[in-house]
């Protein structure tokens, strides 16, 4: 299916027996708000809570890491998605967090899944109807991953990537974070950048309603940042979760769909042993 659905076709597949609707809202620490307290307030109706914090890897201190094929499968499994499911996901900012949700099901192989185009922001401007209260309990299905390890990066990639410039590392975050004239919004982080990096803001893919551009407006914005085709992408940036948002437009734009880092600045900026430009 395609990566992207309007809230026109969402408003018509509501009521879809195989349709699964996820909240993947995640703020960063500095927002001072909490993705789960805002659902209850206001979300599409039927929607469930996809918890980026909880879906991980329990063993490690870096945020939201992606857990293992088998923690990712109970835990798709108890939020009812079967292999046969059709996965919308949206999040309350527009196009923030929501793509993560989306990269995530197709790292563990499942296809039939988009991101809702300009996500609840969108959704109520159209006058559409939304719920308050918690997550419906879902009933449990059986979810089983067909992992797909190369669209992921670790920190050995990355490392070993500085040296040999295989990749493309392009780096989702604002210019400022990028260069390091402003800190990182996580507290005692280092400021710069991935040496021979490139730097794409995420919000310079997005229109003013924060819907995702047009295919050939994408292209543009993506080969002005160097992304030609000649090398493959590899996206990055604070904490692994808008760095997809240049993975979904990459794909929108009819580019191959390419890695993410999945640590991202939050693992680089805070070891003591990676390089670092500004």
């Amino acid at each position: 299916m395609q990566s992207l659905v309007s809230t026109a076709w969402l408003a018509d597949h509501l009521a879809d027996a195989d349709l699964v609707i996820f909240d993947a809202t995640k703020y960063l620490p500095n927002e001072g708000r909490d993705g789960l307290t805002e659902f209850r307030l206001g979300h599409i109706p039927g929607a469930r809570f996809f918890d980026i914090d909880d879906i991980a890897d329990a063993d490690t201190d870096l945020p939201h890491m992606v857990p293992t094929p088998g923690r990712f499968a109970r835990k798709l499994s108890t939020l009812g998605v079967d292999n046969t499911t059709t996965v919308i996901f949206y999040d309350q900012k527009g196009l923030a967090s929501a793509a993560r949700g989306w990269w995530m099901m197709g790292l563990f192989g499942h296809d039939r899944t988009a991101v809702l185009d300009g996500g609840l922001p969108k959704w109520r401007a159209e006058g559409l109807k939304t719920a308050t209260g918690a997550p419906l309990v879902a009933t449990p299905a059986d979810f089983r991953p067909d992992w797909r390890p190369t669209r992921v990066r670790g920190v050995g990639d990355m490392l070993a990537n500085v040296g040999s410039r295989q990749e493309l590392v392009l780096d989702a975050r604002a210019a400022g974070r990028f260069t390091g004239a402003v800190p990182e919004p996580r507290a005692g982080m280092r400021s710069g950048h991935i040496p021979g990096s490139a730097n794409l803001p995420y919000t310079e893919l997005l229109a003013p309603d924060q819907t995702m551009l047009p295919p050939d407006a994408l292209r543009a914005r993506l080969a002005a940042a160097g992304v030609n085709g000649s090398r493959p992408v590899v996206t990055s940036c604070g904490s692994g979760v808008t760095a997809t948002i240049l993975t979904l437009a990459m794909v929108q734009a009819g580019l191959p769909i390419g890695a993410v880092y999945d640590g991202s600045w939050t693992e680089w900026g805070g070891r003591p042993d990676t390089p670092i430009a500004t």
